[in-house]
């Protein structure tokens, strides 16, 4: 096995957005793409890219993200249409200076299957009823999903806050869903991204100029839950558990970034407008 190029000392001072962004950089993403990815400014990616060159005494961002990459930081691709599946194409980061057991290994790849199900329980009324298998959710027309959505932006910090982040969707009597997503970023430049995809796991294009994602695949384990995974190139980039609240007017979004060590699962929140 060859020698580290970073020294341990240094990856272990490197945090999880350190490492996330670095990641995104070295699938070839720019500053400007990562900001929209993760809905934060360009100036703070620039400032965290700033921050791990200096840990790690490396001049060059691109050069860092390059080095982290042959070390295989980021060593596995969860999907949760294939959860337990390892592939050599490199998604998660190994935390810097940690191995990871197997067991806990294994808890990274059931977590998002583990957060749609949490958050499906969260919204069922108590009457113990047991909950339907995904294949017999009600008909997706009578989905609580479909229709107009709203970042409520009031919720992200103002540095990181875009102008407005709107999200469709929308369902075929051949339970195709179509989902429009436009993002107005704080320069007032518009990201739009649009598919059409069954809620069958399997990976479809994405229309659209948003450079950072190529694919969506969808699941739907309830009539008021689904689950997007976004990739670019065959990667995973992250997956987006979408669930909509019992009186149907808000609707949370809980995010697995692709490239963290043990995620955060952050949530924002929509509102509906049709």
């Amino acid at each position: 096995m060859s020698r580290p190029l970073i020294p341990k000392s240094s990856l272990a001072a490197l945090n999880d957005n350190e490492l996330e962004i670095l990641h995104l950089l070295a699938n070839g993403h720019t500053a400007k793409s990562i900001a929209a990815s993760l809905g934060r400014s360009e100036t703070a990616i620039n400032e965290r890219l700033r921050e791990a060159r200096r840990k790690t005494g490396v001049g060059s961002s691109r050069e860092l993200a390059r080095l982290l990459d042959a070390q295989k930081i980021w060593d596995e691709n969860i999907d949760l249409a294939n959860a337990g599946t390892t592939t050599k194409s490199s998604a998660w980061p190994d935390k810097a200076g940690r191995n990871w057991s197997k067991g806990t290994a294994l808890m990274l790849l059931l977590l998002p299957i583990a957060v749609a199900g949490a958050l499906y329980a969260a919204n069922q009324s108590p009457t113990g009823a047991e909950a339907a298998p995904p294949t017999e959710a009600a008909a997706p027309q009578t989905s609580p999903l479909v229709g107009s959505w709203s970042l409520d932006i009031a919720r992200i910090p103002e540095a990181e806050r875009p102008q407005k982040v709107t999200i469709s969707f929308d369902v075929s009597p051949k339970q195709a869903w179509t989902t429009r997503v436009a993002i107005v970023a704080p320069d007032g430049s518009v990201m739009e991204a649009a598919s059409t995809a069954l809620a069958d796991g399997v990976p479809v294009p994405i229309s659209g100029n948003m450079g950072f994602i190529d694919t969506v695949s969808l699941r739907q384990p309830s009539p008021n839950t689904l689950v997007m995974t976004l990739g670019k190139a065959g990667k995973r980039v992250s997956t987006r558990v979408y669930t909509v609240a019992n009186d149907g007017r808000s609707m949370t979004e809980t995010i697995v970034w692709a490239g963290e060590g043990i995620p955060d699962l952050p949530t924002t929140y929509f509102n509906r407008v049709g």
